[in-house]
C-alpha cells in the first residue's frame, strides 16, 4: 500500500471507532436539565393547576414530563391514586421553559384517555431523576 492510502485507511478506521456507552444515545449524553420548581394552585375541588419551570429541556415533552411528575406526587400526597391530564401549555424564553398544566386528581381511575396511575408515574420519575412536588 502507498503511504497516502495507508493514512486514509487509518483515518477511516479511527473515524469508525467512537466511544459511546452501550444503549446511551448522543441526545441522552447531552441532556442536563435544571428543574427550577413547581407551584401548585387548587382550582376547584379535584382540579389542580401546576406551574413548572426548567432549563436545559430538549423540547416540550420534557416540560410535560416534569408537570406530570408533579401531578402524580401531588395526587399521592392528597391520598389519591390517579390523575387525569386536562391540558398543558408550554412556553420558552431563551433557555427557560415553563409549563402550565391542569390535572384532575381522584381516588379511582377517572374516565378519559389521558389518565395516570400516580404510583407508577412517581416511580418512573424517580428512575429518570425528574423531581416531584
Amino acid at each position: 500500500m502507498r503511504p497516502l492510502s495507508l493514512i486514509l485507511a487509518a483515518t477511516v478506521a479511527l473515524g469508525a471507532c467512537t466511544m459511546q456507552d452501550e444503549g446511551v444515545s448522543r441526545d441522552e449524553l447531552a441532556f442536563d436539565p435544571s428543574y427550577m420548581g413547581v407551584r401548585t394552585d387548587l382550582l376547584d375541588g379535584d382540579l389542580v393547576n401546576f406551574h413548572v419551570e426548567m432549563t436545559g429541556a430538549r423540547g416540550g415533552a420534557d416540560v410535560h414530563a416534569y408537570a406530570e411528575c408533579a401531578a402524580a406526587q401531588y395526587a399521592l400526597i392528597r391520598g389519591y391514586g390517579f390523575a387525569r391530564h386536562v391540558r398543558t401549555t408550554i412556553d420558552t424564553q431563551s433557555d427557560t421553559w415553563t409549563g402550565d398544566a391542569v390535572y384532575t386528581i381522584s381516588p379511582s381511575l377517572p374516565r378519559g384517555l389521558k389518565t395516570i396511575d400516580a404510583e407508577v408515574v412517581v416511580s418512573n420519575c424517580e428512575e429518570n431523576r425528574i423531581p416531584t412536588v
